[in-house]
């Protein structure tokens, strides 16, 4: 095995890991915002941590499907979706967030042994997706890798907006 081949298996698993861990990390954010918060947008424009967290599940659905397309098929095209869009129309105020972290949880659970077997061909398999263009399964990892982490540190950010804004009211 060269170099490059060696560092990109290297990278894969670093990232896979960091895959894998996301709904630890996600349930966490969760479970440490308070109740009050869980609503709360920082602005018109942002999301509420429970916003947050049905996104998260429509979007690890998605994904999970992605990279068994972008791996198994031949020239896959990845649809994009307006995001913005669905929290709206799917109104995930009135969603439940349990429900939404076991889903995360699962599509997670059961795509983490799928990218552990996958040979070096299917990491350099491409398709394209509507919005991006090209878009590679290692494009797709380094994208979900930090996807919930990233999630988790909004909701984060909500909680300290919204403290921020508590002590400036009082």
């Amino acid at each position: 095995m060269g170099n490059d081949a060696l560092s990109d298996e290297m990278e894969r698993i670093q990232l896979i890991r960091r895959y894998a861990d996301g709904p630890a990390t996600l349930r966490l954010a969760w479970d440490e915002c308070p109740p009050d918060v869980r609503l709360y947008r920082p602005s018109p424009d942002d999301w509420s941590a429970r916003e947050i967290i049905c996104h998260c599940a429509d979007s690890e659905l998605n994904a999970a499907i992605r990279i068994r397309m972008l791996t198994a098929e031949a020239e896959p095209v990845i649809i994009g979706y307006d995001q913005n869009e669905w929290v709206r129309v799917f109104d995930y105020h009135d969603l439940n967030p349990d429900l939404a972290l076991a889903a995360v949880e699962a599509a997670r659970a059961w795509t983490v042994p799928v990218l552990e077997r996958l040979a070096q061909s299917q990491w350099a398999a491409i398709g394209t997706h509507s919005e991006s263009g090209p878009y590679s399964a290692l494009d797709w990892l380094r994208t979900y890798s930090v996807h919930l982490h990233d999630h988790a540190d909004q909701i984060r950010a909500n909680v300290r907006a919204w403290n921020a804004r508590e002590h400036k009211d009082n």
